[in-house]
């Protein structure tokens, strides 16, 4: 009687393991999974009503007491550990202790080394929120950044000072002071940092500085191209920043793991989930000045890196390398990052081992985050009905060439159907905040929809289009609007469309971006109108971009029009212009190609566009 019970038993045991399997097949990761979210989130929670809240900089303090003479950064072969760069920002925040009051914001334009934590860290001691700038802009762009973050000291590299020249007297004028990464003042009105730190003492300052009461206090003002042209500055608050230093932990990384950064810590994915996560774990973390294909696997090898935060050019540009023996001959079993296509992705895999490739879908402004901890090929993400309970969001029809969510009789949005592409909302609640940027309402609340289903409910709109198969994994599909992303970064064609407005010769532009076979992306193309009494000229409108508008920005192709097309509501349209492309043979109207040998806008020949098409002329 009791072996029949017992086959019995194993019997249902096998029977519904294999009905998880057939019809329940990822239950048992996503089930992990959420668990990690969850956990993570209840201490997000208890923060929230106890009112103490530990930030990330309390967390690197902690780790600096826990593990002192651990490696905390590796950087150009040298080992900083938790112990030297905690004494190093006390350092810093010595220096500013008087300068600077809590609530102040600071700007930050410095390249990738271990100073940028230790002022990052001082500043934040001292109660202070910074703002990250893109070392990429210059002049009109940088001053805006200043002035819509309302910074009034700025610290820059040493490397960088020379990128305020055209704007130091404006930012002297209003009253910014600019301290610099040298020993010794290079010019007046400039002061250095590195002696007055070699001065100051390494003890800390009081804790009360930095205390923090509420996890919706802004901490970062990290900035973004958007629809809106110039760069706007996301809020980052506290409840972002820990959430997104949970991202290593959440899938499954661990204090023994070393993790290789080669992106700019200007952005959210160095900053937040890569050092952030860094010290989250306790582990360490291998910094890049700036990401070179060919010294990738030389680096992971040489400090045993386990972990690396990618994009998805960057993993192209690896498998663009030469092959070599013993390619998977490393210690790497994990990437995180975004952007990453489904072919590169299985090149990726095939050349360099079986490594866990592990996508992140989220802006950096936004209220809602996807994690692909499944590893499925080609989606940026999963998700589930317990997910959806704690995230909400939605897909819904989007006209293109109008350029706007599609909207019933009654006025409201419609959902999409499974496997149908449609536009990312994500709901505006307690649980999801949107913080908006700063400066501005209105660049805030023209990322907001609002009557979406419900009279007065307000959705995140984030601007791209997406599809949820019938497994819910979540795919990305494109870019709406007046933003693409090309070379990893956000381009606005608002911004770029005024830069190009100021040269003598051009009438009208109109800014979007078109797809290069072998690219990640979309590449930067304006439609021209050039005014009746002048002529093009390549050259000088090559000039202009270059001093104008950083790499990623400039145009790679210029078309000229007799006129632009318009929408019913006196739009520019880009529908058409996108879907042509820049093949000559197609396109009767002159076009022209950024030559950077010869320092020129070249009229685009068939056989410039094989080379390009080809990928044996490189853009």
């Amino acid at each position: 009687m009791m072996w029949s019970w017992i086959a019995a038993l194993l019997a249902g045991i096998l029977s519904a393991h294999l009905a998880q399997r057939l019809w329940f097949p990822y239950f048992c990761k996503d089930a992990l999974f959420l668990t990690r979210v969850i956990r993570y989130g209840a201490r997000l929670e208890i923060y929230k009503r106890t009112s103490r809240v530990v930030t990330v900089v309390d967390r690197f303090v902690q780790q600096a007491q826990r593990i002192p003479d651990k490696a905390f950064l590796i950087y150009e072969g040298v080992t900083y550990t938790y112990g030297e760069l905690e004494e190093r920002s006390n350092r810093v925040a010595r220096v500013f202790k008087d300068a600077v009051k809590e609530g102040d914001t600071v700007a930050l334009l410095m390249s990738n080394e271990p100073d940028f934590l230790s002022v990052w860290f001082g500043l934040c001691k001292l109660g202070c929120a910074v703002a990250f700038l893109n070392t990429n802009i210059r002049s009109r762009s940088l001053l805006h950044c200043f002035r819509c973050c309302g910074a009034e000291l700025l610290v820059v590299g040493a490397d960088l000072l020379e990128t305020l020249e055209d704007i130091l007297p404006s930012l002297q004028q209003d009253g910014i002071t600019v301290w610099c990464m040298r020993r010794d003042s290079p010019r007046p009105g400039v002061h250095s940092l590195l002696d007055q730190m070699q001065k100051a003492s390494r003890e800390p300052v009081p804790a009360e500085r930095r205390s923090v009461r509420c996890l919706r206090t802004p901490t970062l003002y990290i900035f973004t191209s958007g629809t809106t042209g110039l760069p706007k500055a996301a809020v980052i608050t506290h409840l972002q920043a820990l959430k997104a230093a949970g991202g290593f932990w959440v899938y499954g990384a661990t204090g023994s793991d070393v993790i290789y950064t080669p992106l700019p810590l200007y952005h959210s994915a160095a900053s937040l989930v890569g050092i952030g996560g860094t010290i989250e774990l306790g582990a360490t973390c291998v910094l890049k000045k700036k990401f070179s294909a060919s010294q990738f696997w030389h680096d992971c090898r040489k400090h045993n890196v386990t972990i690396f935060q990618y994009i998805g050019e960057l993993c192209r540009y690896l498998c663009n390398q030469p092959m070599v023996e013993n390619e998977k001959d490393h210690r790497v079993h994990m990437g995180v990052g975004n952007g990453l296509r489904q072919d590169v992705w299985r090149e990726f895999l095939r050349r360099f081992g079986d490594i866990r490739m592990c996508e992140i879908y989220g802006s950096t402004e936004g209220n809602l985050c996807f994690m692909n901890h499944i590893g499925k090929i080609g989606a940026v993400g999963r998700s589930n009905f317990f997910y959806k309970l704690i995230f909400k969001y939605d897909l819904v029809k989007y006209d293109l060439v109008r350029e706007e969510p599609v909207r019933d009789h009654s006025g409201f949005c419609q959902h999409v159907q499974k496997g149908e592409t449609g536009l990312l909302l994500s709901k505006i609640c307690s649980q999801s905040p949107f913080f908006g940027y700063a400066g501005s309402k209105q660049l805030t609340e023209k990322k907001i929809l609002r009557d979406v289903f419900v009279k007065g409910d307000a959705y995140f709109n984030t601007g791209d289009l997406m599809a949820e198969d019938e497994d819910d994994f979540i795919c990305f599909r494109d870019r709406v609007g007046d933003t693409f992303r090309w070379k990893g970064e956000n381009v606005a064609t608002t911004e770029v469309t005024e830069i190009l407005g100021l040269v003598d010769f051009i009438q009208e532009a109109n800014v979007y971006g078109v797809q290069v076979p072998g690219n990640e992306g979309r590449a930067g193309m304006a439609a021209v109108i050039v005014r009746p009494e002048c002529r093009f000229d390549g050259k000088k409108l090559f000039s202009h971009v270059l001093r104008e508008l950083p790499s990623y920005a400039r145009p790679l192709f210029i078309r000229l029009q007799e006129s632009l097309e318009m929408t019913s509501t006196f739009k520019q349209q880009k529908f058409s212009l996108v879907e042509s492309g820049f093949d000559p043979c197609s396109i009767s109207e002159p076009l022209f190609f950024l030559d950077c040998t010869e320092k020129s806008y070249i009229p685009l020949t068939s056989s410039i566009y094989d080379s390009i098409v080809s990928g044996q002329k490189k853009v």
